[in-house]
């Protein structure tokens, strides 16, 4: 079933006992798919390519099995984490917390971006600076924070203006591009070529970009 991931399909608190070790077969799945997927993106690594990696997103929405619990989110996170990048030396993974609830934060040694998913209705053009602003406060640290899932193309003149300088966005698929209802075609072509948005061809060579350290 291609929905099993939804809270509403899944068995009423499997997740707690497998992550406070009172279900061991549990466990040994959960190990095996994590090792499955850690093996194809090896494959990635091998190849030079880095990954944006948005594991166990939404999790405070509590609508997927992940976000059933807090406590066992957080650990499963840390068990990823510590999985790919000790156990299996993954090293091409840049990892986007997308917890959407500062309660549900693993740490700033577990994540390098803060992604947040943002779907405020319809031709909603504002910056969305209220949710980065919220987004930036999830810790005391620096990170960077990025439009993760969104609805609506957001005004980046408005971005600039409120300080919301969001490090990408996603619109999602479906009728968010594909009619007017939320996205007028004119104004993604507008947005996609603001003298303020950068695409593919603005990129710098990020495999020999220079590092400054303080």
């Amino acid at each position: 079933m291609w929905s099993a991931f939804y809270t509403e399909h899944s068995e009423r608190g499997f997740f707690k006992r497998i992550m406070d070790g009172d279900d061991p077969a549990g466990m040994q799945l959960l190990l095996d798919d994590i090792d499955a997927i850690s093996f194809q993106l090896k494959r990635l690594q091998d190849a030079g390519v880095p990954i944006l990696w948005r594991p166990l997103h939404e999790a405070s929405g509590g609508w997927f099995w992940w976000g059933t619990c807090r406590e066992s989110n957080i650990k499963l996170w840390k068990l990823m984490y510590d999985r790919m990048t000790n156990h299996h030396g993954l090293n091409n993974l840049i990892w986007v917390w997308n917890g959407q609830h500062a309660d549900w934060y693993p740490g700033d040694d577990y994540v390098d971006i803060i992604g947040e998913d943002i779907y405020p209705g319809e031709r909603v053009r504002t910056s969305q600076a209220d949710r980065f602003v919220q987004a930036r406060n999830y810790t005391d640290s620096t990170k960077i924070i990025a439009m993760t899932e969104n609805g609506c193309l957001y005004d980046p003149d408005l971005a600039k203006r409120d300080g919301a300088l969001w490090l990408w966005w996603c619109v999602w698929n479906g009728e968010f591009t594909t009619t007017d209802r939320f996205n007028e075609f004119e104004w993604m072509v507008e947005v996609y070529n603001h003298p303020l948005v950068l695409t593919w061809e603005d990129l710098p060579d990020l495999k020999n970009y220079p590092i400054y350290e303080d």
